[in-house]
């Protein structure tokens, strides 16, 4: 499978990037009370991300699960707020509107969600059951052309201000997960109660939805029978968004506390000529860049004993100056002997310096750094491989990479 990015792309994320740059991180910080970033979604609505999932058919763009991983990242690195309202519109939800209802009901509502006009909201957990789908205890009854919905939700994002519910329910009480199915539930039916009741730290109001017995068409009974593996395959493409969300977190933090770094002054100077804080900062860049880093060329463990590797072997006490230290790390942790990009000369003597030199009675300090590199290279390698996991999930082969990270 092919993860290069194409000049389409690139140029699609850098529209996106400039957008969030300029105008959502400004007032990000003003979306952490829970406050809806309706200016933020009209847009993104504009620049035509809400439409990804949608259709060409419908007034969308029908864009790969790649291409929204792509746009996450960049909307994670500035307002958490924001991203988690665009995932409602490109993840799952719409994806199984899509997929599965009436072509009714997509003209109605596919169009309206492409513009940032119509907000969708997707209800799982429970009160008394979360990842637990088989145990779900919300029923949907058929009767003749209609259906009866009765149950309870929990923890349910845009509750308030929802068009539209996708609602994992059971099937005329059959048991198991054999009897999951799924309801399209407008907003605004007779017996849907929702409240915001839960404030999350990311700024989101979570809601307790209850469905008292409401009817419908049999037409918004989109999946019926063994809807369970249905619905969990949709379900995959939002394992891959997710992610995508964090490491643009991960990103945007690491771009903060480096400006950060950059302009606030400490006993006479910049906080970022203190070698402790740089240590620091060489620490968060690897962990984000394997995240995204391709998988590397070898196939077998990427260390490469180097001619100036120093014996394990006991020797006379002596102390190692840094320079020399810097010298002899640059030339044993180099880019041709890791081939992770994320792992490069710089980043191993940055490594290298966080150990000052220490008298011992039985190992020398160079000796003492020489495996301390190679456990920190080890490390770096293990999740390099995590993030290629994360890198294919990203492509939509979930399936391969989730059972590589359970």
């Amino acid at each position: 499978m092919d993860f290069s990015i194409s000049d389409e792309q690139r140029a699609f994320v850098d529209t996106v990037r400039r957008v969030c740059q300029e105008e959502f991180a400004p007032r990000a910080i003003k979306y952490l009370d829970g406050t809806w970033p309706a200016e933020n979604m009209k847009r993104l609505g504009e620049i035509g991300v809400l439409g990804m999932a949608v259709p060409e058919e419908y007034g969308g763009s029908g864009l790969s699960i790649l291409d929204t991983v792509l746009v996450l990242e960049e909307i994670g690195k500035v307002c958490y707020v924001t991203s988690m309202a665009a995932l409602g519109e490109v993840g799952t939800q719409t994806r199984i509107i899509a997929t599965f209802a009436p072509e009714e009901i997509k003209r109605k509502i596919l169009p309206r969600v492409a513009i940032g006009e119509a907000i969708l909201a997707i209800c799982m957990t429970e009160p008394d059951a979360g990842t637990d789908v088989p145990s779900y205890k919300t029923n949907c009854t058929i009767k003749g052309d209609k259906i009866v919905l009765r149950g309870a939700k929990t923890l349910i994002s845009r509750a308030d201000i929802a068009e539209m519910f996708i609602v994992f329910t059971r099937v005329d009480n059959k048991p198991g997960a054999e009897g999951i199915g799924c309801v399209l539930v407008p907003g605004g039916t007779k017996g849907l109660i929702a409240k915001a009741s839960y404030h999350t730290m990311g700024g989101e109001f979570l809601s307790d939805v209850v469905f008292d017995d409401i009817e419908l068409p049999i037409e918004h009974l989109v999946i019926r029978d063994n809807g369970m593996k249905k619905l969990l395959s949709a379900f995959n493409t939002q394992r891959c968004l997710n992610p995508a969300i964090c490491l643009g977190l991960a990103e945007g933090a690491l771009e903060e506390a480096v400006k950060y770094m950059r302009q606030r002054s400490a006993f006479g100077k910049k906080i970022g000529d203190f070698q402790g804080l740089r240590w620091k900062v060489a620490d968060m860049k690897p962990r984000a860049a394997c995240s995204i880093a391709p998988p590397c060329p070898e196939k077998n463990f990427p260390i490469r004993r180097s001619r100036r590797w120093p014996r394990s072997t006991p020797t006379k006490c002596r102390s190692v100056s840094p320079a020399k230290r810097s010298r002899f790390t640059a030339a044993t942790v180099s880019p041709t002997n890791f081939p992770c990009r994320a792992f490069s000369a710089a980043r191993a003597t940055a490594a290298s310096a966080a150990a000052p030199p220490k008298r011992c009675a039985t190992w020398s300090a160079a000796s003492w750094s020489s495996r301390w590199i190679w456990l920190r290279a080890a490390s770096e390698w293990i999740i390099s491989r995590l993030g290629d996991c994360l890198r294919i999930a990203a492509g939509g082969a979930a399936a391969c990479a989730f059972p590589l990270l359970s």
